[in-house]
């Protein structure tokens, strides 16, 4: 039975990780058609957050049903309800790609971003996608150390999110107010990604090791 039961937690693990590599690639397709004002790839990305939406409910449907017909022990109790709180976040995650992707769709067929920030704006992209990588490794084989690697990537996250906030409130700013509101509101979309995905490190390692990560 605790064989079975087990099994039952490693299917919900890859759930997990199958909800973040998904999540993954609509960062990427959403960054791709942000800098490049590609209006198909940015409907593609906002069609597929339904899916991601399934996703989260069946993950969340199975964690409750291991609680309901299972007597877990405190790290597996930990476990089940982590997935029910990863699921959350992950899916967090995809929105935030979406709303990427809803922006993009809002000015084509003009750039929403402008030439002087495309760059910074691509290795935002590159950045979470691979924070998102790598969870999606790590959720399907925990380990310990997992968060402070994250919090290690997502720094730079956050380094390049204040250099934009830098840029766009410097007097020699010349692109105007809104669009200034406009890559504000892109920067924390990319900066809350990567804050979701530390969360979730943070929640897995805890039901690996029981303890919480500082």
């Amino acid at each position: 039975m605790r064989n079975a039961f087990h099994g039952e937690l490693a299917q919900l693990g890859g759930e997990l990780s199958q909800m973040c590599a998904f999540s993954t690639q609509a960062m990427r397709d959403a960054t791709r058609a942000l800098l490049t004002a590609d209006l198909l790839l940015a409907e593609q990305v906002l069609g597929g957050d339904a899916e991601l939406d399934w996703r989260r409910a069946e993950c969340e449907e199975h964690a409750q049903a291991l609680l309901a017909l299972q007597a877990p022990v405190a790290h597996e109790l930990r476990s089940v309800l982590g997935a029910v709180y990863c699921a959350d976040k992950i899916e967090r995650m995809g929105d935030l790609a979406a709303h990427i992707a809803g922006i993009a769709r809002f000015h084509h067929p003009h750039h929403a971003v402008p030439a002087e920030l495309e760059e910074k704006f691509g290795l935002l992209g590159e950045l979470t996608a691979g924070m998102a990588d790598r969870l999606t490794d790590l959720l399907a084989a925990p380990a310990e150390g997992m968060h402070a690697e994250l919090e290690t990537a997502d720094q730079a996250v956050d380094d390049l999110h204040a250099r934009i906030l830098r840029l766009i409130t410097t007097p020699n700013w010349h692109d105007g107010p809104a669009v200034a509101a406009n890559a504000a509101l892109l920067a924390r979309f990319y900066e809350r990604f990567g804050d979701q995905a530390v969360s979730v490190a943070k929640r897995i390692e805890y039901a690996a090791t029981g303890s919480l990560p500082a």
